[in-house]
């Protein structure tokens, strides 16, 4: 089950981005109450869709729009089960256990290394 999810994943964040790219080109190509971009470019979606223009992006506009929103809700699912995280008391109980800690022994210095705290040297008279 994992290794299917590892392997959806990446395709589904790729027909995510395709959709949102797709709805953004549809949103700006719907006419607004001033005449929007689709008028800028000489009513490109008249010209192509026909008479029933704002009928039919309105419609394919809100079937990728449902997609995109199902898509995501089922990415936020997977990869919400991909995490395994402890419960909160489950975390609580470990935070609150005594930690058993010995002190380590402290070791002897090299023979070879100079004092950490050397005596200071003798004045000359």
């Amino acid at each position: 089950m994992a290794e299917i999810v590892a392997l959806a994943t990446p395709v589904l964040y790729s027909i995510v981005v395709i959709i949102a790219v797709l709805l953004i080109g549809l949103v700006l190509l719907q006419p607004s109450k001033s005449g929007g971009i689709g008028a800028a470019f000489g009513g490109v979606g008249e010209s192509v869709f026909g008479a029933q223009t704002l009928s039919h992006l309105s419609k394919l506009t809100i079937v990728l729009m449902s997609v995109f929103f199902a898509l995501t809700l089922l990415l936020a699912i997977l990869s919400g089960h991909k995490q395994k995280s402890k419960s909160l008391l489950e975390a609580d109980a470990t935070l609150s256990a005594p930690v058993k800690t010995e002190a380590p022994a402290k070791a002897a210095a090299p023979a070879s290394l100079p004092a950490q705290n050397p005596a200071p040297a003798q004045a000359k008279p």
